[in-house]
């Protein structure tokens, strides 16, 4: 069995002998919609749980619009236009609006980035800038939340009348779902703040990971911070496979949110009879395989999928390599995924230790290997030794020693999809 993967900008082949017993699972979304102009308007004008923008806009000497960095697809270039517009109505000019991209702690955006991000009629006529966690000063101090996170949010999100924010929605290794409250934090927050969110007290939680929003610590955690914030308005929208808008969901940050989570529930899931033996999957590609920080969601996504022990082949191009200095000395220095686990729990956190450890979450009940031949195997620390450099040595590694009958599961789309297993009843 052949399929092509999402690898970088051009994907790559895969392929599985037919003696196995092979399931394709690609993502599953609503169909793309036919008139987005017009669905976006209706958003805008008729928004889920507030009174429209203009009407919230009106007054407002300024504004701020949170959008996501390069790592993400986000359709900016065509949800910011009519948004801008509606702002402007009611009486905000462009020279009082901030766009602010919600690096959380990944790198600012380069000035080419910025043009792929906003489009480049945006970029040039608009202050579009990047969040710096790293430095405190920039951000304002909001107090702590009930559970004791310290919350410091962007200055000049905060230093705004109105605070916007502009993302898509999709399933989260964490959060449950990604869009509203995520592009304030951890996207516009300090290090400080995204330091605790991301500790072992909530990233051991059973219930923060893909797919789960009712009772999910973590989802509850960041609703209060973005109400901390003063989060007043959201755009997100929905995506198909080729990153065409499916839905659009604007409105009251938590109740639009939440409309566009259940959409997304009920159009993306995809139900799988049974556990896999072994699943190959991927991150997504460009751009999100750029960094081996950023394709750990594809191992998070396909442990819903895979037995207990069974094994995960994670494919991403890692262009841009390991990821952040503190990252990439974690996984230099990675002697073994429970070692990690237990070295972490009782020590004061790390920058970017999270995806390590959710990774390692993952390690320690499933074999994992990879072909990210964007990273050398010395940079990967106890990874390393099952990472390759040729893909078909990784697939056949993969498959050595299994039944001819194994269940092998083939993940094109890599976190895009949205599955779970569920036995058949009879």
């Amino acid at each position: 069995m052949k399929t092509t993967f999402s690898f970088g900008k051009n994907g790559i082949e895969v392929s599985v002998p037919d003696s196995y017993a092979c399931q394709i699972v690609h993502s599953h979304t609503a169909s793309a919609i036919g008139d987005v102009a017009a669905a976006l308007a209706d958003a805008l004008d008729h928004p889920i749980g507030c009174d429209p923008l203009v009407k919230i806009a009106a007054g407002k000497r300024s504004a701020a619009i949170a959008v996501c960095d390069i790592t993400r697809p986000a359709p900016n270039e065509i949800t910011l236009p009519p948004l801008l517009a509606r702002l402007h109505t009611a009486g905000i000019p462009a020279e009082a609006v901030t766009i602010l991209v919600a690096t959380g702690l990944h790198r600012g955006a380069t000035q080419d980035e910025i043009e792929m991000i906003v489009g480049a009629e945006i970029a040039r006529k608009y202050r579009v800038v990047s969040h710096d966690a790293r430095d405190l000063a920039s951000h304002r101090a909001l107090g702590n939340t009930w559970r004791g996170t310290p919350v410091f949010i962007d200055e000049r999100f905060m230093a705004a009348d109105l605070h916007i924010s502009l993302g898509f929605i999709e399933q989260h290794l964490m959060l449950g779902f990604s869009g509203g409250r995520k592009l304030v934090v951890p996207g516009l927050a300090a290090q400080e703040t995204i330091k605790v969110i991301h500790s072992p007290l909530f990233n051991r939680e059973p219930l923060a990971t893909e797919g789960s929003i009712a009772s999910n610590p973590l989802h509850a955690e960041f609703l209060e911070i973005a109400a901390m914030a003063r989060h007043d308005f959201i755009l997100d929208v929905t995506l198909t496979v080729d990153r065409r808008i499916s839905g659009v969901f604007a409105g009251n940050p938590v109740k639009a949110h939440a409309a566009g989570v259940e959409f997304t529930e009920t159009t993306c899931l995809e139900n799988l009879h049974e556990l896999a033996d072994a699943v190959i999957t991927c991150g997504a590609g460009y751009p999100l395989d750029l960094t081996f920080y950023q394709i750990v969601k594809g191992v998070t996504a396909a442990q819903h999928i895979t037995k207990p022990g069974g094994r995960i082949l994670l494919l991403g191009e890692c262009a841009e390599g390991v990821g952040s200095p503190e990252f990439a000395h974690g996984m230099r220095t990675l002697t073994g995924y429970q070692d990690f686990l237990d070295e972490i729990e009782n020590t004061p956190v790390e920058v970017d230790q999270w995806q390590l450890e959710r990774l390692a979450l993952v390690g320690v009940k499933n074999e994992l290997s990879f072909y990210a031949p964007g990273v050398s195997k010395s940079e990967l620390g106890f990874a390393g030794a099952h990472t390759f450099s040729d893909l078909n040595e990784a697939v056949a590694a993969l498959l050595e020693g299994l039944p001819t009958d194994a269940r092998v599961v083939l993940v094109p789309d890599g976190p895009y999809t949205y599955a779970r297993a569920v036995p058949v009843c009879v």
